[in-house]
C-alpha cells in the first residue's frame, strides 16, 4: 500500500486583530509565522489534524460469504468479471459497475476491492475497450476533457468525491523527504505543472515530486497507476507580492514528461484576460472538509462545484469580514463560491479551479483560477483564486522559451 499523504497549503486566513486595513503579510504571518519560515510551510496554518484510524487493506485474501451463502474473495475490481456485461451505445464495454465507498465492516476492507466468486476471478486485468475515432466520432479531443463520473466505475455513497480520473489534470505536489503533500496543481503540458507560488517559493525544486493520476491516497489498487516525477525547475512570477499575494502563480518543470493516459491529461488555459461567469465551475483536491481540529483530510479526491463571483461583489463580501471596510481585492485575483457549506479548504492550495467552455455536453474545461486564500471554510463569503487568464502571455513566453510550445493547453 502506498504511504498516505495529505495535501496542505491554502492560505486560510485566521484573522483576529482589530486592524481594518493593513497588508495581507500580517495575516499571512499569522498563518506561516514570522518571515514565512519554510520549515512551517505545510503545517503553520493551524494545528495538524491526525485523521481517524483507517482499516488497512488486506494483505492476504479476504474471504466473505454472500447473502446467498456463497463464498467470495476480495480482489481488485479489475480482476473480477463484472456482473453487468453490458455495453453503451458506441459499442464500448461499460466498465465495472458500481463501487460503494461507504465503509461496511461486512464488506471488503479496501474501497477498490470487490468480493468476487471463484468463476469470475481473473489473473490478468480486464481492460475496457478504449474509445476510437470510429466508435465515438464526436468525442472531444485535446486538453481540458473531463471524464464525467470517472473512469471504470461509478461511485455509490459519494457526496462530493470525484470519480477516478474524472479531472485528469489535477496533481499533488509532494515533499520528497517525508511524503508530505504540499499543495495541489494542474498539468498543462506533459512536463509542466501550474500551481500557486506560495506553495513552492521556499522549497528547492529537487525536494518536490509531482504525482499525477492519483485518486485514493490510501491504496494503489486503481487499474491505472499514478505517475511521479521530480521537479527540476521552479519558475516564479517575478511580480509575486508576499504582502498582498498578488501574482500568485508558478510553473514547475519536471525531469521527464508524464505519459498522457485516460487518467492523466492537461487542462486548457483560457486566452489572455478571459473572464468566466459560469456557475458550474469545479475545484478539486484533497483538502480538509472543515477548517481546524475537527476537519479531516480527504483520502479520495474531492470535487466542489462553485459559481464565479464578480470581483466587486467579492470585495464587498470580504469587506464585511474581519478584513474590514478598507480591504482592496487585488485585480490579479478572481473569486468563486460564497455558498455556506460549500467551499475549498485547507489543503487545496495551488489546486485548479476550472470552468466549462464550448457547447453543453462537450465536457471541456479551462482553468480559471488557482486556489490561493480565503477566510475560514464553508462560510458565506467567496474564496480567492489567482486569475489564470491574466498570466496567459507570461506562461506562453516561458513555454516557448523552453521549446514546449502552447498547443498542449490551447483548446482545439
Amino acid at each position: 500500500m502506498k504511504k498516505v499523504v495529505f495535501c496542505g497549503l491554502v492560505l486560510v486566513l485566521m484573522i483576529g486583530s482589530g486592524k481594518s486595513q493593513d497588508s495581507l503579510i500580517d495575516r499571512v504571518q499569522m498563518v506561516f509565522g514570522p518571515g514565512g519560515n519554510a520549515s512551517r510551510a505545510t503545517g503553520g496554518f493551524g494545528e495538524i489534524v491526525t485523521p481517524e484510524p483507517i482499516v488497512e487493506p488486506t494483505s492476504a485474501p479476504q474471504i466473505l460469504t454472500t447473502d446467498s451463502g456463497q463464498q467470495c474473495t476480495c480482489v481488485p475490481y479489475y480482476l473480477c468479471d463484472p456482473t453487468t456485461n453490458t455495453t453503451i451505445k458506441d459499442g464500448r464495454f461499460d466498465g465495472f459497475g458500481q463501487i460503494d465507498i461507504r465503509f461496511d465492516p461486512r464488506s471488503c476492507q479496501d474501497v477498490l476491492d470487490v468480493c468476487c466468486l471463484g468463476e469470475k476471478q481473473r489473473e490478468e486485468p480486464i481492460m475496457p475497450s478504449p474509445p476510437t475515432t470510429n466508435s465515438q466520432p464526436n468525442r472531444p479531443r485535446g486538453c481540458g476533457i473531463r471524464n464525467v463520473g470517472g473512469l471504470d466505475f461509478t461511485l455509490v455513497g459519494s457526496t462530493n468525491e470525484a470519480g477516478f480520473g474524472e479531472f485528469p489534470w489535477t496533481v499533488a505536489l509532494i515533499r520528497i523527504r517525508d511524503d508530505a503533500c504540499l499543495c495541489g496543481g494542474s498539468l498543462i503540458h506533459p512536463s509542466v505543472i501550474l500551481t500557486g507560488n506560495h506553495c513552492v517559493r521556499l522549497i528547492p525544486p529537487n525536494e518536490i515530486k509531482v504525482r499525477a493520476g492519483e485518486w485514493d491516497t490510501q491504496t494503489t489498487k486503481e487499474r491505472l497507476p499514478f505517475q511521479e516525477r521530480t521537479v527540476s525547475q521552479i519558475i516564479s512570477h517575478p511580480s509575486y507580492n508576499i504582502k498582498t499575494l498578488a501574482n500568485n502563480v508558478a510553473l514547475l518543470v519536471v525531469t521527464s514528461p508524464f505519459q498522457i493516459m485516460d487518467h492523466i491529461s492537461p487542462i486548457c488555459l483560457p486566452p489572455q484576460n478571459y473572464l468566466s461567469t459560469s456557475d458550474s465551475c469545479y475545484a478539486t483536491g484533497w483538502g480538509k472538509d472543515i477548517f481546524g481540529k475537527a476537519g479531516k483530510y480527504s483520502v479520495i479526491m474531492k470535487r466542489v462545484k462553485l459559481p464565479m463571483v464578480p470581483n466587486q461583489k467579492c470585495e464587498a463580501a470580504l469587506q464585511n469580514t474581519r478584513l474590514g471596510s478598507k480591504f482592496f481585492l487585488d485585480p490579479t485575483f478572481v473569486c468563486a463560491g460564497g455558498i455556506p457549506g460549500i467551499d475549498t479548504c485547507t489543503g487545496d492550495g495551488g489546486a485548479p479551479l476550472v470552468c466549462p467552455v464550448g457547447p453543453p455536453g462537450a465536457n471541456t474545461y479551462v482553468q480559471t483560477g488557482i486556489v490561493s486564500w480565503g477566510i475560514g471554510c464553508h462560510a458565506n463569503h467567496p474564496a480567492v483564486y489567482s486569475h489564470v487568464s491574466l498570466f496567459r502571455n507570461w506562461i506562453d513566453g516561458h513555454m516557448n522559451r523552453l521549446n514546449f510550445g502552447t498547443s498542449s493547453y490551447t483548446a482545439q
